[in-house]
């Protein structure tokens, strides 16, 4: 972000404005070099496949960048990260794409299926048992991510530790990170088309989803009702002229609120579509099964018939000789 000016009054931002989101462009930071490292690992991985003739739905290569990437880039090489440590209620959209948006899509874009097709043998076995070690069994059992889903905020904003990633930006920048980690650990299981352990079934699934939308309700009020500011006295000594920090925190508020519980219907809506097809490639397949048995049985009573016809044939002539 651009310097503060001195504390007599304005800032060298100009009031936040839709037309600053696409003005005030920052491309330095560690999260601009994972997009750009994660984008052209997909897009590699992508290419490898089609190279060799195999099919990579494009939905799911969509999903991953435009959804995933592109969501999170939108927050944070943008404006929204210009004034995201100036605006309690634009960091709170970030949070919200970081923590939710951009996971969710990343998941559906699968790339740990993407990289088991393209990698050597030795690297998948690697990554395989990776991801199936007790480190990562036990992130992604999804009681253990849904409570570090649910309480990274509430330890993040109602302690000491949001004002010091508001003046560090170090800790700033791993804050973005540790937001877009939070929210992987906590999709990835429950939206995600990877093959990952400690995969719960769909209503299970469903009900950890209707479960984590009051969270957000109880943590947008109590924002939005707390009468004292975030950060302490971090907003106030900014002085700026064009923006009142407590009207913010109520906007912030209600933007986690609302926010929160669309996001929260949508990914149950993603939920309910996968289920549904996940039953019809269920019935499909007991339908080929069923098939498959009738079919064999005709060829065992055609098979029986026509050992019949031929016993009773070769034991004609006797009889009749006879």
């Amino acid at each position: 972000m651009p310097p503060l000016a001195d504390a007599g009054g304005d800032t060298v931002l100009p009031p936040f404005t839709p037309a600053e989101i696409f003005t005030q462009i920052h491309l330095t930071s560690l999260v601009a070099l994972f997009l750009l490292v994660a984008g052209a690992l997909y897009g590699y991985g992508v290419y490898r496949l089609r190279k060799r003739g195999d099919h990579w739905p494009p939905g799911r290569t969509v999903a991953f960048v435009v959804g995933g990437l592109g969501s999170i880039a939108a927050v944070t090489v943008t404006g929204i990260e210009a004034y995201d440590d100036t605006l309690l209620s634009v960091h709170m959209v970030q949070h919200m794409v970081l923590a939710m948006v951009g996971p969710i899509f990343l998941a559906l874009g699968a790339p740990v299926t993407l990289a088991l097709r393209t990698m050597q043998r030795k690297p998948k076995r690697t990554l395989l048992a990776f991801l199936h070690s007790r480190y990562i069994r036990v992130l992604t059992f999804p009681l253990v991510a849904f409570g570090i889903f649910i309480a990274n905020p509430f330890a993040l904003y109602f302690t000491g530790l949001y004002k010091v990633t508001l003046e560090n930006d170090w800790l700033h920048e791993l804050t973005h990170i540790h937001f877009i980690v939070t929210g992987c650990l906590f999709f990835w299981p429950l939206l995600g088309l990877d093959p990952l352990p400690n995969r719960w079934p769909y209503p299970g699934r469903a009900l950890l989803m209707v479960l984590s939308v009051p969270f957000h309700t109880v943590l947008g009020l109590t924002i939005m009702q707390d009468k004292s500011l975030l950060a302490g006295d971090y907003y106030p000594s900014l002085h700026l002229s064009w923006a009142n920090p407590w009207n913010d925190q109520v906007n912030a508020g209600g933007i986690l609120w609302a926010g929160g519980e669309l996001v929260s219907v949508t990914m149950l809506g993603i939920l309910v579509i996968q289920w549904m097809r996940q039953s019809e490639r269920e019935a499909r397949r007991v339908d080929r099964a069923l098939d498959r048995a009738e079919a064999e049985q005709a060829r065992a009573a055609v098979a029986a018939a026509t050992k019949i016809t031929e016993q009773a044939a070769a034991n004609r002539p006797r009889a009749d000789g006879e």
